[in-house]
């Protein structure tokens, strides 16, 4: 399987933060489960524990995780008194008062198929997205495209055209579609926004299972900005800093053990 992460974000100065947990490959077990579900803010855990399907609260839970290890490590606020709050449109803030210390400091979550990123910045707003290459459900890749046809610029489409093989092309799709929504999600509009009013060149190139990309150019007031690499966590690593917010519910573990996994689809990207 192969991923395609996109961030934009416009950096001065002090350390951007680029975070990644692979919650396909994590099988939590009660004493880890219970331990996750302790660390987090009451109101979160009963959102998680609403989710049908195992995958989907692996992720929420690995989301919130990793946003309460950045507030944690990197702003120096203990992690039982870090107070997160959701918009009206579900995005999540922090309440806690930092207008003094890292007045612009804001961070933005994504996941699918297996992985949970996050990205911060200290002075300048940041988005991320990222998306697992999968075959349209049930019509072909070419008529995937005429449905998404308006979402791209004649330029972007002659890139994704020119990858080579259908299943390249829809790589090359994926990575073009993760830097827009990346892109709004930084700028903090929504799904009116016109995407063929933002143009991105990414490279041709072949993506390989396994491997981190970074070749695509970014820049900000005519200075290049050099890329950053995402580090992977394992859940110790979540949790190295986690201070429990609430004794552990058994009853957090049993509706956790009961949920389903989710259908697997019939149609997969072999190569």
């Amino acid at each position: 399987m192969r991923y395609t992460a996109g961030v934009l974000y416009c950096r001065r100065k002090m350390e951007s933060v680029r975070w990644a947990f692979r919650y396909g490959a994590w099988s939590p077990g009660r004493t880890e489960w219970l331990l996750a579900t302790s660390c987090v803010q009451a109101e979160e855990k009963a959102r998680i524990g609403q989710f049908v399907f195992t995958r989907d609260a692996k992720a929420a839970m690995a989301g919130r995780l990793l946003i309460r290890k950045l507030i944690a490590d990197k702003l120096q606020i203990p992690w039982n008194e870090v107070l997160l709050q959701r918009t009206s449109k579900g995005k999540p803030f922090l309440v806690n008062d930092i207008s003094r210390t890292y007045p612009s400091f804001n961070f933005n979550i994504s996941h699918h198929g297996e992985y949970a990123v996050l990205a911060a910045e200290v002075e300048f707003q940041v988005g991320v997205d990222i998306m697992k290459t999968e075959l349209p459900g049930s019509g072909s890749i070419q008529e995937f495209f005429r449905i998404m046809m308006r979402q791209f610029t004649e330029k972007e489409w002659k890139s994704i055209k020119c990858a080579g093989s259908e299943c390249s092309q829809l790589d090359m799709f994926y990575r073009y579609w993760a830097l827009k929504e990346s892109f709004i999600k930084a700028i903090g509009v929504g799904i009116g926004f016109n995407l063929q009013r933002i143009e991105f060149n990414a490279s041709p190139l072949q993506l390989e299972i396994g491997k981190m990309y970074k070749e695509t150019s970014s820049f900000c007031n005519k200075y290049q900005l050099d890329p950053t690499e995402f580090t992977v966590f394992t859940f110790d690593d979540l949790v190295a800093s986690a201070v429990p917010l609430a004794p552990e519910d058994p009853t957090d573990w049993d509706n956790f053990n009961s949920k389903q996994e989710p259908p697997v689809r019939q149609r997969t990207n072999s190569t």
